[in-house]
């Protein structure tokens, strides 16, 4: 029963042929065998040479499409409708553009779906893993109201500043990292490699050794000894971190509440959410979509437990006939600018202008945060190396200068 009904889901097909005028054509479709594919493919002039069922690994089985590469997508397909040219052709425009191979059959199979009947709206959703519910409710938000190009300017507008934020934030954390991760090899490669040598070198000595350097050779000693079991601890703690933050609920929730008490991230964390939550709201809003619908995808575009939410009980409240800037203001965590703002937008009529202020004023302090936390880590980091790397040579060298006093 379960293979049958398995094979009664629609599977997507990659097909070649050559259209009414004999033109070369391939693209993507969907259906429930070959054959149905190419009855259907021959109702839209198409006759199909080859259809062959696709992989379902990564999308193309190819190179993995990234969040900034649908943003791009996206802001192409704005310029398009916005120049007039019908939605079918633009997608014929851009996939020809595209020099990104998974991107381009995307592309394509989105505009085999769209000729074939679906809206636009609906072949995006039949891509869950590029194209999530919000995007796919911006879409349909604009299709409905006839006014399409607006709905792609306003949603490749909040794509590419909700990656530009993500990026920052990465640019941020990665370049400390990468520096710690180069350090901590340096220094064991000087434990199990250098300091071996010096170790037997000191042997002939026959006096006692300074206690740093002592210390120095012990640490080399044990690092050697144990080196495979704390080799493994290190993979088994990376994946345990990960499968945990992956597959644990309560884990990723007590991470998140960890990283808003954190002295320096802790402040960009904050920023980043507020910034994510105002643009998110200010979009959706912007698009018609209803106030309680828009706070819903806000919850999950926050990326934080704390905020997610917090935003959930502004939802319950605002649905009993609460204002929206006093649902906020109840549940602490909100700024006096968010709020102020958020006030003056009710007010004003003008909630959707008053929330995209505030998620430029966030986005720009994010932007300054990253640039300070960056150039104060620099010499942070290269003070800690020195002392590091340093400490080993001067502990190697220490006793060689001693006997050099003790000679003179």
């Amino acid at each position: 029963m379960a293979t049958k009904s398995a094979e009664q889901k629609n599977a997507t097909f990659v097909y070649e042929g050559v259209d009414r005028q004999g033109k070369k054509v391939k693209g993507e479709a969907s259906g429930k065998g070959p054959a149905l594919v190419r009855a259907e493919l021959r109702k839209q002039g198409i006759n199909a040479k080859k259809v062959i069922k696709k992989r379902e690994v990564s999308f193309g089985g190819k190179k993995k499409i990234k969040p900034m590469d649908i943003a791009i997508f996206t802001r192409q397909m704005a310029t398009m409708m916005k120049a007039g040219v019908p939605l079918v052709q633009a997608f014929e425009i851009v996939a020809d553009g595209l020099e990104h191979p998974t991107m381009r059959q995307l592309v394509l199979s989105l505009k085999t779906e769209v000729e074939s009947g679906s809206n636009f709206a609906t072949a995006l959703s039949k891509h869950p893993d590029q194209f999530d519910d919000l995007y796919c409710s911006l879409i349909e938000a604009g299709e409905q109201s006839g006014a399409l190009e607006t709905m792609l300017d306003r949603v490749a507008l909040y794509k590419e500043k909700s990656e530009l934020l993500k990026q920052k934030i990465k640019k941020a954390m990665k370049y400390p990292a990468t520096v710690v991760v180069a350090a901590a090899i340096v220094t064991a490669i000087l434990l199990l490699k250098v300091v071996p040598v010096f170790q037997d070198l000191f042997a002939g000595f026959g006096a006692e050794l300074p206690a740093f350097t002592v210390f120095v050779i012990n640490l080399s000693d044990g690092l050697q000894k144990n080196f495979l079991l704390i080799l493994a601890c290190i993979v088994a703690f990376v994946i345990g971190f990960s499968t945990l933050k992956k597959k644990s609920e309560p884990f990723r929730d007590a991470l998140d509440r960890l990283v808003l008490k954190l002295p320096i991230v802790g402040d960009l964390a904050f920023k980043s959410t507020i910034a994510r939550y105002a643009r998110t709201l200010s979009t959706t809003f912007a698009a018609g979509v209803p106030l309680i619908e828009a706070l819903d995808a806000c919850a999950g575009a926050t990326g934080n437990v704390v905020y997610r939410k917090a935003v959930y009980k502004v939802k319950e409240d605002v649905s009993t006939g609460q204002q929206l800037q006093f649902a906020m203001r109840a549940t602490g965590v909100f700024p006096a600018m968010a709020l102020q703002m958020t006030a003056i937008g009710e007010e004003s009529g003008a909630l959707d202008a008053m929330l995209e202020k505030v998620a430029i004023y966030y986005e720009d302090e994010v932007d300054n945060a990253v640039d300070g936390l960056t150039s104060m880590m620099e010499p942070l980091i290269m003070s800690v190396l020195g002392v590091l790397i340093g400490g080993l040579i001067i502990a190697m060298y220490l006793p060689i200068f001693q006997l050099g006093q003790v000679v003179g």
